[in-house]
């Protein structure tokens, strides 16, 4: 959402990852109904912190003069172009996922435990268990989705 140009103008993949990881939020997951606003408000107070960072110390680092070598991969950042390198504010491995000519970087770790789903939970929710890319991602997801329609299509007498 963040990357779509209908919706927000200039945030690419690099910013996205760096105001998902100060917002504490997932890059795959869809967010429940439950504490929307809570975590909408810490998006928005992310996006802004962090672009502000960043036009700031753009500004700094060219002066007076047009900036230059303009690259999304900067050393300030916290997980965007930091796979396998850690977290700064924990520690764990920074993970990513490969889209089309695309990557997300994010650390599985620093999201909070209140964001994992029951479904992730039952799972252990462990960097270890955090999927890797898309593929890994929609192939968990899918016997999850079949078995949640299953239970639903159950009339409550038959159990």
């Amino acid at each position: 959402m963040l990357t779509d140009p209908r919706l927000f103008s200039g945030i690419g993949n690099a910013y996205s990852d760096e105001i998902l990881h100060r917002a504490r939020l997932s890059p795959v997951k869809h967010e429940p109904v439950a504490g929307r606003a809570t975590k909408s408000r810490r998006l928005c107070e992310a996006t802004r912190t962090v672009l502000t960072s960043g036009s700031t110390r753009l500004r700094q680092e060219a002066g007076e003069d047009f900036p230059e070598g303009v690259t999304a991969f900067r050393s300030a950042m916290a997980v965007h172009g930091r796979y396998g390198q850690p977290c700064p504010e924990c520690g764990a491995p920074v993970q990513r996922i490969v889209y089309a000519d695309n990557e997300t970087n994010y650390c599985a770790a620093a999201r909070p435990a209140a964001a994992c789903s029951p479904t992730a939970r039952s799972r252990a929710c462990s960097t270890a268990d955090w999927p890797k890319t898309v593929d890994e991602w929609e192939a968990r997801r899918r016997p999850l989705a079949e078995g949640d329609l299953q239970r639903s299509r159950r009339s409550p007498d038959r159990g």
